[in-house]
């Protein structure tokens, strides 16, 4: 059958061919150069239940598989993509790669590419000179091959037409115009338009422009925004701006009313902007983020005799070189970007003892759920119930004998000493992550034991570094242990953080000094927003209240079964609650965050969720955090960092008192307000967060009147760094379009 196509003319844009397209796919099979490099994923090339032309490619891919095809020589010199898709709708996102130099895109979700359905095609085209969501270039590689790869839940979709195009010319246009602050309109637009067409009007009357500036991020510079500075302030009611034939319209809503006491201030601590794994200096300059760490699954198996690191049962566990090479010469690369380190020190019993070994060979256990599409030698580990495979594997097949000697050999004979170490990570999952390896479950007292000499070696190799542990991955398990409610019980019916807190103050007075200066903890959101529809996106935006409202009661199963022991267990109330066990078990203690994350770092509430926990952090006293993820510097959650530290213009260090009218946890689900000062200069700054769908008018005494550098991302403006100087007069409300953080720091 042949469906209605419809063309979605990406950005809108239009393409021309001044010379051949280069097909990959168009009928029955991929054209002549391209190679099928596809993963755990069924593909029919020449489908015929949904086509154009003869047919179409339908694929069924797992979690994290993908569609993935390879040209025979490289395509840098086409200007963009160009297919035919249909899904409902897919969750799915695309990258383009340089294999031959180790160089990926950034990730283009589906999801950034409109509206799609089960049974009719769009056609999309992805401009190389603007990747959405941010407007990236893809940049002059040694490009070679696209990936279309499905989300967390897998995809199944069909695409057509598939091709490469040799060059695009960008159509004038208006895309976008919103106000801002006090009596600005931030017109975005690509190509060069006619602002003389723009009308304003404020409540049926027309408003005039008083002066106008241009602005072009450097990372997406196919786009501008353009600041109309109005004759009169915002005011409650109805505005319009006519600009090109479009028409924006927004209703401005009435003033919430507020104040700041500058008088009232609490310190930040500046590494709670830290992230895993920076990927370069100038990642780290760019968006000021203060700590680097070095964590995750693989880093339990690192072994710093060769750089050899094992992924677990994240992929097969198979040993390879780790992904960031020799970790003294990534803390140094971390250290030269001017953050500080902090360094896993495996805790366990092995480490990987080469780049090729694997623990579940298919010649030993051969019935096994899943093999590497790769290395079809290499199995997973588990039998196809998902249990795992008996008997287990003698680890010495892939591991080498690993000590606390060992540990403190090691960390001696750093170049780049780290600030922080943490011993190993999750351990409590390690029968899970690393069965291979230690197929049993951990009890309290052997992950106590294992803190405890592992955090007495560091000591003993760097008498500064700040130990933190036990960094468990998620909320059940900070109250119990792999074995379970028998081993709580066997310890007194006292939940495992405050019982480790416990015997870790026991521990200092043993050794005579402290093993443990941070409570460190994973923590992972426990909300469902797979979703991705509206009410997920909500949920996600005020799932941040469980980082600190004891009125909140998660909406998981934190909320209806919240297996703990705790008073009010059914909040999360992370950081209070976290605080308070410190001082009721170990005081002293400062408390980390070591892994958190958005729900979905590609899209815009992903971005304003890490905007709010960053000003949450501050306002109630966490000692460092370090997001999850490497985030892309052009992406949400890399433009959520830049908002409060980038390119050297910080966020204050003092965190300063705010009131907003109405009740704090309602105002929460839609809104985040956090000021700052600068210890130094007294200049206060000013971090909002508008997660409603619709703008907001804020009224707040207490800001002073003047100049303000702002920067801003999301909202009809989308996904980019956009920044401008503004003024502020006495009195003046300040307007947030929806979905937008806004950031204003007092010249």
């Amino acid at each position: 059958m042949l469906s209605v196509r419809t063309v979605l003319a990406a950005l809108g844009l239009a393409a021309l061919r001044a010379r051949a397209d280069l097909d990959i796919y168009v009928d029955g099979g991929l054209s002549s150069g391209w190679e099928n490099w596809s993963w755990n994923t069924v593909i029919d090339f020449a489908a015929t239940d949904l086509f154009q032309g003869l047919s179409s490619i339908s694929l069924t891919s797992d979690a994290w598989a993908a569609l993935s095809l390879k040209l025979e020589g490289t395509f840098s010199q086409y200007a963009g993509l160009q297919f035919d898709v249909a899904g409902a709708p897919p969750d799915a996102q695309i990258y383009i790669e340089s294999t031959g130099g180790g160089v990926q895109s950034p990730t283009i979700p589906f999801s950034a590419l409109g509206n799609f359905t089960a049974n009719q095609f769009k056609t999309v085209l992805l401009d190389f000179s603007q990747l959405p969501p941010s407007g990236t270039p893809l940049g002059n590689n040694t490009w070679d091959r696209i990936s279309f790869q499905a989300g967390g839940n897998g995809a199944s979709y069909h695409l057509d037409n598939i091709k490469l195009v040799s060059s695009i010319v960008i159509e004038p246009k208006f895309l976008s115009a919103e106000p801002l602050a006090s009596n600005i309109i931030a017109v975005t637009t690509q190509g060069a338009v006619d602002f003389s067409s723009v009308k304003v009007t404020l409540n049926n009357a027309t408003v005039s422009v008083s002066s106008k500036i241009t602005y072009s991020p450097v990372d997406a510079p196919s786009k501008s925004i353009t600041y109309l500075t109005l004759s009169k302030t915002f005011a409650p009611g109805s505005l319009s701006i006519a600009a090109g034939g479009a028409t924006f319209s927004f209703t401005i809503p009435a003033v919430l009313h507020g104040s700041v006491t500058p008088a009232v201030t609490t310190p930040i601590n500046p590494h709670v902007y830290g992230v895993n794994f920076p990927p370069s200096s100038t990642y780290i300059q760019h968006l000021g983020t203060t700590v680097g760490r070095w964590g995750g699954n693989a880093v339990t198996a690192y072994n710093p005799e060769g750089d050899f690191t094992n992924a677990g049962n994240d992929w097969y566990f198979e040993n390879r070189v780790a992904d960031e090479g020799n970790a003294d010469e990534w803390l140094g690369m971390v250290r030269s970007g001017g953050s500080a380190v902090l360094l896993t020190v495996p805790a366990l019993d092995w480490v990987s003892k080469d780049a090729t070994s694997y623990s579940y060979p298919a010649s030993v256990f051969p019935n096994q759920q899943a093999f590497d599409p790769y290395k079809p030698d290499a199995g997973n580990g588990k039998l196809a119930d998902g249990s795992p495979v008996t008997p287990s594997p003698d680890p010495r097949n892939a591991y080498t004998s690993w000590n606390a000697s060992m540990a403190t050999n090691w960390l001696k004979k750093l170049k780049n000493v780290p600030e922080f170490v943490a011993i190993d990570n999750e351990i409590e999952i390690a029968h899970s992550t690393h069965q291979d390896m230690h197929p049993d479950p951990i009890s309290y007292d052997e992950e106590l034991s294992r803190v405890v000499t592992f955090a007495a070696a560091a000591k003993a190799a760097l008498p500064n570094v700040k130990v933190l542990a036990p960094s468990t991955c998620s909320w059940w398990f900070y109250w119990t242990s792999a074995i379970g409610w028998d081993d709580t019980a066997a310890h007194n019916n006292i939940d495992f953080l405050p019982w480790f807190l416990q015997q870790m103050k026991a521990a200092e007075q043993s050794a005579g000094k402290r093993l443990l200066d941070y409570l460190d903890i994973h923590y992972y959101f426990q909300a469902d927003t797979s979703a991705e529809n509206a009410a997920a996106k909500a949920l996600r935006l005020r799932m941040t209240r469980s980082l600190w409202d004891p009125s909140y009661v998660d909406e998981s199963w934190v909320g209806s079964n919240p297996q703990n022991h705790q008073p009010n267990p059914t909040a999360v109330w992370l950081i209070p609650r976290m605080k308070q066990l410190i001082q009721q078990n170990y005081p002293g203690t400062k408390l980390s965050i070591s892994e958190w994350s958005s729900t979905n770092d590609n899209d815009i509430t992903g971005g304003l969720v890490t905007a709010d926990a960053l000003g949450l952090f501050g306002v109630y006293g966490v000692d460092a955090a370090t997001y999850w993820g490497q985030s892309s510097e052009s992406g949400p959650v890399g433009l959520a960092y830049w908002l409060f530290r980038g390119f050297g213009t910080t966020f204050g260090d003092l965190s300063v008192q705010v009131n907003l009218g109405g009740s704090a946890s309602t105002l929460a689900n839609t809104l985040g307000f956090f000021a700052a000062k600068d210890s130094k200069t007294g200049k206060l700054s000013f971090v909002i967060i508008n997660k409603d769908t619709k703008p907001v008018t804020l009224g707040v005494s207490n800001v002073p009147a003047g100049n303000y550098f702002a920067r801003h991302f999301g909202g009809q403006a989308g996904v980019a760094k956009w920044q401008t100087n503004l003024s502020l007069k006495a009195g003046d409300n300040i307007v947030v379009p929806s979905y937008t953080a806004l950031f204003l720091k007092q010249q």
